[in-house]
């Protein structure tokens, strides 16, 4: 694997957004780790399609208006898989963690029996590792997918529905170890739209129902973007806020803060913390303390100050003050992220 940056937290575009009662809120972006730590030789992967298309005519119903029941429906799951093991190899090689990430083009069941799941051999892995260069391979396991569309009433003789598509997958990686592979990662997702069931009018291009297909492609392409998450690090957008208070040095902190000069923002606001009694006072200096050490990439002091924060809010508000609970979500989240900094730094070795 690629050396990657520390586990550290970037500013993808600070916005401090004013806010009442002296909070000031910005947006970060933080590193976050593989769900499946991959050993650290594992350089390259190849992702290959090990699912038999399921027949058109299993896994979608439909409700007529004015019926309890559903009918069965047909609807076309040809290529999904391919939509699947190809986004899925796009979005890994997007995250820059691995050398590179091959797709795959031969899918590699030729039966038909969609029900019966068949693990890669050992053959079947060294074959395509030998042909792609990978060190392990990403094989879709199986897919299931289904499709439910519930007529609800006619406008203008058409005919507005919803439609809920339902999507579950199983993944697995093979390397060649004495097991062969790790343990399945499965993923169950649902999304559901309503529209108007009908084509190329463009008055109702906004309220249009996507075709079952559509839907079909629509679930493969987002279940392949949280598969992501499952196997390289990836960056999240996060919410922090400091704290601002009509004293020079609290004023002083604030602004090396908005130039990003955390270093010089911990000088003034520690300056406060230090010269004040009253424990609120105290707690939302070292809030902005552990905020700045959160931007250096010291997670250890980041989460230090943070409990102290904590601790003053709690024996200094009330039990339903917003601060307290605000301080308790921060203490959590640091913690946190030192738990899976360890784990990430351990992945890299």
């Amino acid at each position: 694997m690629k050396k990657i940056i520390p586990y550290l937290i970037v500013m993808a575009a600070v916005l401090f957004l004013g806010s009442c009662a002296g909070i000031k809120y910005l947006t970060v972006e933080t590193r976050e780790p593989a769900q499946v730590a991959l050993p650290s030789h594992v350089l390259s992967l190849a992702v290959v399609n090990n699912v038999v298309q399921q027949p058109n005519d299993i896994g979608h119903e439909t409700q007529l208006i004015g019926r309890s029941d559903t009918e069965r429906s047909k609807a076309s799951s040809d290529s999904i898989a391919v939509y699947y093991t190809e986004a899925l190899t796009q979005f890994l090689n997007e995250e820059d963690y691995f050398q590179n990430v091959i797709f795959y083009p031969e899918p590699l069941r030729s039966d038909a029996d969609f029900f019966q799941e068949q693990p890669v051999t050992p053959e079947q892995m060294n074959l395509i590792r030998t042909t792609t260069g990978a060190d392990a391979v990403i094989s879709l396991d199986k897919l299931i997918l289904q499709t439910e569309k519930k007529d609800m009433f006619r406008q203008q003789g058409y005919t507005y529905s919803e439609l809920t598509g339902k999507i579950h997958s199983i993944l697995r990686v093979y390397m060649p170890t004495s097991e062969g592979k790790i343990p399945a990662v499965q993923y169950t997702d649902s999304i559901r739209w309503e529209g108007m069931n009908i084509r190329n009018i463009p008055v109702y291009d906004d309220i249009m129902l996507p075709t079952r297909e559509e839907a079909m492609k629509l679930l493969a392409v987002r279940a392949a973007e949280k598969m992501t998450q499952v196997f390289a690090p990836h960056w999240e957008m996060q919410d922090r806020w400091y704290y601002t208070l009509p004293h020079t040095l609290m004023r002083e902190g604030e602004t090396f803060a908005k130039g990003a000069e955390w270093d010089r923002a911990i000088e003034k606001w520690e300056s406060f913390y230090q010269s004040r009694s009253n424990k609120t006072e105290k707690a939302k200096a070292a809030n902005n303390i552990a905020l700045a050490w959160e931007m250096l990439d010291n997670m250890t002091q980041a989460l230090e100050w943070a409990k102290t924060s904590f601790d003053l809010f709690y024996q200094s508000t009330p039990s339903n003050s917003l601060d307290r609970r605000r301080s308790l979500l921060y203490k959590n989240e640091l913690e946190r992220r030192v738990n899976t900094s360890n784990r990430l730094i351990m992945d890299d070795f």
